[in-house]
């Protein structure tokens, strides 16, 4: 039997070649992050607020409580668990970013599958948030990764796959300034 000298954590890290301001935005508006993790919000990141974070097709959702936000440095959210995370800028318009997954419950196994189910998710996120930022691709990675755990309803059509045909999805407004998303994403 294996013995752990200390609780698994969850960790991810990667450069995102754009200011940190964009970075930073792309974590706090839903307008943003919805195109990247999750498919609806009840509203943006500020510290000492609640928010219900939603994934249509799965349908699934999660209460977050912000705990601190230092602009353009540090968010900080109870998550059933808390979420740190870190905004370091590198050359002018890169960013480095760690994402900090810690206070995982239950028995030893079960801690340590929580903790990589949690780093295989937030290296989705990240991977999801580079390829926006970077690129203007939306890649559906959150959603792809278990298109079988999609919620049935209809026949037999999921309901983010109906969500999106109606334009329901992926359709809220970017900011006029804000560099490198493409006005119309698919």
């Amino acid at each position: 039997m294996a013995i752990l000298n200390e609780e698994p954590i969850a960790k991810t890290e990667m450069l995102i070649r754009k200011p940190i301001a964009d970075v930073f935005q792309a974590f706090v508006d839903p307008a943003i992050t919805t195109k990247f993790w999750f498919t609806k919000s009840s509203g943006k990141l500020e510290a000492g607020k609640r928010v219900q974070w939603d994934w249509a097709m799965y349908g699934a959702s999660a209460e977050v409580m912000v705990k601190e936000i230092i602009e353009n440095r540090r968010i900080l959210i109870d998550f059933g668990t808390t979420v740190e995370w870190l905004f370091t800028p590198r050359a002018e318009n890169e960013t480095f970013v760690t994402i900090t997954n810690s206070g995982f419950q239950g028995d030893g196994d079960g801690i340590v599958k929580q903790a990589l189910d949690s780093t295989e998710g937030f290296t989705i996120v990240l991977c999801g948030l580079k390829a926006l930022l970077e690129h203007g691709i939306v890649l559906n990675l959150v959603s792809d990764k278990a298109p079988d755990a999609h919620v049935k309803v209809n026949k037999g059509h999921d309901t983010f796959a109906n969500e999106r045909r109606k334009g329901m999805l992926y359709s809220l407004p970017i900011p006029a300034d804000f560099e490198g998303i493409p006005r119309i994403l698919p």
